[in-house]
């Protein structure tokens, strides 16, 4: 049986942070008052596109793997926060890579979308349509962020993670996956101002309002991932005890450690994050996947459970086995271009091309 096993990887962090001190200077909030409900202390605002953001991790990727853009048949973008729509974002990294002969799409899961954007392209390369494949998942949340809602702009940041995966005859790689969508509740976690539907209703376009019942979305986010871990690990006839490492999405400090709890991983065995970036939505489990790598996390042959929830409300876990290599064959010399301002004098500028004074 043909398998896809992950052969590199690469991240893009923007390097503005974002602080919770900065945040009080324009919102009713304190440092106290978001790592006591979040665990976040900071996140990353972007001064590029996300286009800009995935051609330096695609390229770090790229470079691990020892590849070249010429080598890969296939580009699957995950993300919900597209610099346009059409024509998609996947056929845009194609160009500014030069990967001619890649395939070229986009998956909007929300917060799962690399997840499930990984499963699209292990589909087909275990069906023999491609036999090397670039992933990513990316966001420019701060873009679409309502900055007067304290709820909900404590949360997010931006970022982007890539991997590169291969087709090969061992065990590896993707071992089992569980997808669902608990679409009764997609009314708890709504992005209203973005979108057709609100053209017509004379709306500034990116001019947001989020809509985000905290509390049914966390009931709901800690079942479908705990539910989802276990379908996964008795698919495989595993158990909790088997999982070397979990690196769930890193929304909430409180649900990661209510899903770990749940699925039986001690959480010495759980990889976290979010106190750095906040929720990246769709790149929060990709960057932790590299960090992971990075910080020696991930062993040859470690067993990798990774779960995940977003908008829709969808939610999955993915069971991955990991290859014999651990370290990049090569690096890459692709940077973002220099950022000159503060990430609070970006999330200003932001706000007042929208007609808002922060």
């Amino acid at each position: 049986m043909t398998h896809a096993v992950i052969t590199g990887w690469g991240k893009c962090l923007p390097p503005a942070v974002l602080t919770n001190d900065d945040l009080a200077t324009i919102i009713d909030t304190n440092d106290e008052w978001i790592v006591s409900r979040t665990g976040i202390r900071e996140r990353r605002v972007s001064h590029v596109s996300l286009g800009e953001l995935g051609y330096v991790a695609a390229q770090r990727a790229l470079a691990a793997a020892g590849l070249s853009p010429l080598d890969i048949d296939l580009i699957v973008f995950g993300s919900c926060s597209y610099d346009e729509y059409v024509p998609n974002q996947a056929s845009g990294l194609q160009a500014r890579l030069g990967a001619k002969n890649a395939a070229s799409m986009d998956v909007n899961t929300a917060c799962t979308s690399f997840l499930y954007a990984l499963s699209t392209a292990n589909a087909l390369i275990r069906i023999g349509t491609a036999r090397r494949a670039l992933v990513l998942g990316g966001e420019l949340i701060t873009h679409h962020m309502d900055y007067q809602n304290r709820g909900v702009c404590v949360l997010f940041g931006d970022g982007c993670a890539a991997v590169v995966i291969e087709a090969t005859e061992r065990e590896e790689g993707l071992l089992a996956e569980s997808l669902g969508c608990d679409s009764e509740a997609r009314g708890t976690l709504v992005v209203e101002g973005m979108g057709g539907l609100y053209a017509n209703q004379g709306r500034i376009n990116g001019l947001v309002h989020w809509h985000f019942e905290g509390p049914e979305i966390f009931k709901r986010a800690v079942l479908g991932m705990t539910g989802a871990c276990a379908n996964v690990l008795s698919s495989q006839r595993l158990t909790s005890d088997d999982i070397d490492l979990c690196i769930p999405h890193q929304a909430n400090l409180r649900i990661i450690d209510a899903v770990a709890k749940r699925a039986g991983v001690p959480s010495e065995r759980v990889y976290v994050n979010v106190q750095r970036y906040g929720n990246m939505s769709a790149a929060t489990v990709p960057v932790a996947l590299v960090e992971a790598l990075e910080e020696g996390r991930v062993k040859p042959g470690s067993l990798l459970l990774l779960p995940a929830f977003g908008a829709g409300l969808t939610w999955c876990a993915h069971l991955v086995r990991w290859g014999e290599r651990i370290t990049p064959l090569a690096l890459s010399d692709a940077e973002l271009p220099a950022c000159d301002k503060t990430a609070i004098e970006l999330v200003r500028g932001f706000m007042a091309g929208k007609g808002v004074t922060l």
